[in-house]
């Protein structure tokens, strides 16, 4: 189990993101809202195109319950729909298929 809570660096860098996307690109920054009663121990995004699951994107940070972080969801590859999972402290996994990340700006983990 990893002892560390996102760090302000992480937010703060969340928090430099630009505000308005580039002319014909869509906005792919997320608002991850955990809303389990647990602290998230990992989180996973990966365009529904793949087989597998990219890096986690918490690294070695964690995401308290009732805490939210700005995730930029974009892979590079021009996909709005993905796939995401957040695997909770004690091994409980939440998986969600299929979220248009161009069109939803929240996403809780519940």
């Amino acid at each position: 189990m990893r002892p560390t809570l996102l760090t302000a660096t992480f937010l703060a860098a969340a928090a430099l993101m630009p505000f308005a996307p580039a002319a014909g690109a869509a906005d792919r920054r997320v608002e991850v809202v955990n809303a389990s009663g647990r602290t998230m121990m990992e989180f996973y995004a990966s365009n529904t195109n793949r087989s597998s699951w990219e890096e986690d994107i918490l690294g070695n940070d964690v995401l308290p319950s009732g805490r939210s972080v700005v995730i930029n969801i974009d892979d590079g590859s021009g996909a709005c729909r993905f796939d995401v999972l957040a695997v909770l402290d004690g091994g409980r996994r939440v998986e969600q298929r299929n979220i248009n990340v161009c069109e939803v700006s929240r996403h809780t983990v519940r």
